[in-house]
């Protein structure tokens, strides 16, 4: 399974979209500033919004489209699922997934 998602550093904070095969690991790389760059340098490591896609390529895509839609549009994703912004992490990791 490949995965897009969106990254929060708080409520309305900064964003950040990525793709993977392993969302928990991932996250959790984001979390422990493990791979540095923007997600490190801005503190953004709350999963806000997740998709599962069957293919690589499509995460990808989906990934590439979503950096090109304005903030409005990225918040309105996030808030369709998940109004108060709340961190996704805990939940993905109790159905079963590992980091």
């Amino acid at each position: 399974m490949f995965y897009t998602y969106l990254l929060a550093s708080k409520r309305y904070g900064t964003l950040y979209c990525g793709h993977t095969d392993n969302l928990g690991v991932r996250v959790q790389q984001h979390r422990d500033k493990s791979v540095g760059g923007f997600t490190a340098k801005y503190d953004v490591n709350l999963l806000v919004w997740y998709e599962e896609h069957p293919s690589r390529e499509q995460a990808f895509l989906a990934e590439r489209q979503i950096k090109k839609w304005n903030r409005a549009w990225k918040i309105s994703l996030i808030e369709q699922d998940n109004p108060w912004w709340s961190d996704l992490y805990p939940a993905f990791l109790a159905g079963g997934q590992s980091p």
